[in-house]
């Protein structure tokens, strides 16, 4: 049975050109750029829509590495054993099995595909530790530069092949058939593009490969592009969401001030892997009795444990004290946020860096099988804006990037499989966004975008509590009331009011979890609970506009056959 969707969609112009392909690609990271890569290869007309230019994506901010059973005495069993630990009882064993299973081959062939990791004397992969890894199993490319180098790479296989590409460039709505299944997207192009304002690309594949929804709070790691796009398409496509309240906060951002917005400096996790230290403004470790693996304890614990620490002293900060690396290590292995920190006016080599958590990583996103297929027959989705199962309550070091690899790889394979659908020229003409009797969402006021993120720092960041996302909950409402005070479509109205879809659906989602579990931490309910709560949060929209939240039986995702359709 198809999805019917939601009958909501963005307000926009109508779509005033369209073109064809067997499949789109929205996104140009790792996840993005490898499946219109398998694709291409195997004669798929392939076209790549990315909301900046191709290598200003997440990808090339990821500064620690990939992790994969690289190493002499290393396995995916042990792979596995990790990230299933770090997960917090909420992966799904199948999809983490698959990723460290395929996981060192994808990396080879990402190799083959020209990145260049950093090797040691013998010209074997360097490989480092980072939190909740019990072995050296990070591969890392100019010290510190990993996914710069990974992004290089892919996009010059892009333009070798001759991928086609739409750069700079919003993805609005899915495009779908008379018969609910996908049939493409809507974009909007902005100015410097190959193509004007509005328009259509007509595919019976859609990937979306858009990144995290970072922008959602007032500091994060992420880039200005991360709006949560391709899970606000999703929602109002009718497709499930899952895990959206496991948001990682990275726990050593480089604290540039309490007033400080948007994007952060991360301090990798990689720079503790190699021996910092996490101190107090005394110098003192607070790690240590806290996890056996002290300041490399998975991440949820590191940023629980700073931020506690900065109540109990009443400080904005903590520090990371690697001023024993010297001169010629920081300038080596980590010339990226030496230079970042010097920047600031912080010099690590003789000074410890102020820290604090951030937000980094979401866990959660639209929820798919091991093939990377949605709820919305046509749909695939893949890398971070999917919910592979994978990271469960809280994702594994540096695994980012894998299952970026992995997933995409096998979308690809299960698109060449299962073709399935209209051709392109049967879909040209006869696609319609949602379905017959969708209607547009009034757009807000981009001056609400700081609202949202400030809302969502202090109701919805590391700390949480009942009464806390009671408070974000009916503030976001009243923006939402807001709606009917309807901006003129553009960029950033379009991108403040998916903000908005998704802090609420992550402020749902995070009051509906009444316990802590990995990256999520609530005060008020601050014991894991495996008897009610070792099972996920499924959300959809319901063709009544309404939020409608369910746990699955298990910590096993159900298949992703088509949803049915909910009643008003």
């Amino acid at each position: 049975m198809t999805s019917t969707g939601t009958g909501i969609r963005l307000d926009a112009p109508a779509p005033g050109w369209a073109i064809d392909a067997d499949v789109v690609v929205v996104g140009s990271g790792v996840a993005g750029l490898t499946a219109a890569l398998r694709c291409t290869a195997a004669g798929l007309a392939t076209v790549v829509v990315t909301k900046a230019r191709l290598d200003d994506g997440s990808t090339r901010w990821a500064q620690g590495g990939i992790a994969a059973a690289l190493g002499e005495g290393d396995t995916p069993e042990q792979h596995l054993d990790d990230t299933l630990v770090a997960g917090a009882g909420l992966c799904d064993e199948d999809a983490v099995r698959l990723l460290v299973t395929e996981g060192p081959d994808a990396v080879r062939r990402l190799i083959a595909t020209g990145a260049h990791f950093d090797t040691d004397d013998s010209g074997a992969i360097s490989l480092t530790r980072e939190g909740g890894h019990h072995r050296r199993r990070i591969a890392h490319a100019g010290g510190d530069a990993t996914g710069a180098e990974i992004s290089r790479a892919l996009v010059e296989a892009v333009r070798t092949q001759a991928v086609r590409t739409i750069e700079n460039a919003l993805v609005l709505d899915l495009l779908k058939d008379g018969h609910g299944r996908t049939a493409g997207i809507t974009l909007h192009v902005m100015g410097e593009g190959q193509h004007d304002g509005v328009g259509a690309v007509h595919a019976p594949a859609v990937v979306l490969a858009t990144g995290g929804m970072g922008q959602v709070f007032s500091a994060t790691t992420n880039p200005s592009v991360s709006t949560g796009d391709g899970v606000a398409l999703a929602l109002r496509a009718g497709a499930e969401i899952s895990d959206l309240e496991f948001v990682q906060f990275h726990p050593t951002v480089l604290f540039l001030g309490a007033d400080s917005e948007g994007q952060q400096p991360l301090v990798s996790e990689a720079v503790r892997g190699e021996g910092a230290h996490l101190v107090d403004a005394a110098g003192t470790r607070f790690m240590l009795g806290q996890h056996e693996l002290a300041e490399l304890a998975p991440r949820d614990i590191v940023a629980k444990a700073i931020t506690r620490q900065m109540q109990a002293q009443g400080a904005e900060h903590m520090y990371l004290d690697a001023r024993h690396f010297g001169a010629g290590m920081w300038e080596q292995r980590f010339p990226t946020i030496l230079a970042a920190c010097r920047s600031h006016g912080i010099d690590p080599v003789t000074e410890p860096i102020p820290v604090a958590p951030a937000a980094h990583y979401a866990s959660g996103g639209i929820r798919t099988d091991l093939r990377g297929r949605t709820t919305v027959p046509g749909l695939y989705a893949c890398g971070e804006v999917a919910c592979t199962g994978v990271h469960g309550a809280n994702r594994l070091a540096s695994n980012s990037l894998l299952e970026g690899l992995v997933f995409a790889e096998n979308i690809a394979a299960d698109i060449l499989a299962n073709p399935g659908g209209p051709t392109p020229t049967q879909v040209q003409g006869k696609a319609v966004a949602a379905d017959p009797l969708d209607g547009p969402v009034p757009l807000l006021d981009p001056a609400a975008r700081i609202r949202i993120q400030r809302i969502m720092t202090n109701g919805a960041g590391v700390l949480r509590s009942a009464a806390s996302l009671a408070e974000a909950a009916a503030r976001l409402e009243e923006i939402h009331a807001d709606e009917r005070k309807a901006a003129v479509p553009g960029v950033e109205a379009w991108e403040t009011t998916n903000l908005l879809l998704v802090a609420r659906v992550l402020v749902a989602a995070a009051a509906a979890r009444e316990e802590t579990r990995g990256c999520h931490w609530r005060e008020d309910r601050p014991d894991r609970d495996d008897t009610d709560w070792r099972r996920h949060l499924v959300v959809r929209i319901t063709p009544g506009r309404s939020l409608d939240i369910r746990p699955t039986t298990s910590a096993t995702f159900p298949p992703t056959v088509a949803a049915t359709p909910l009643e008003p």
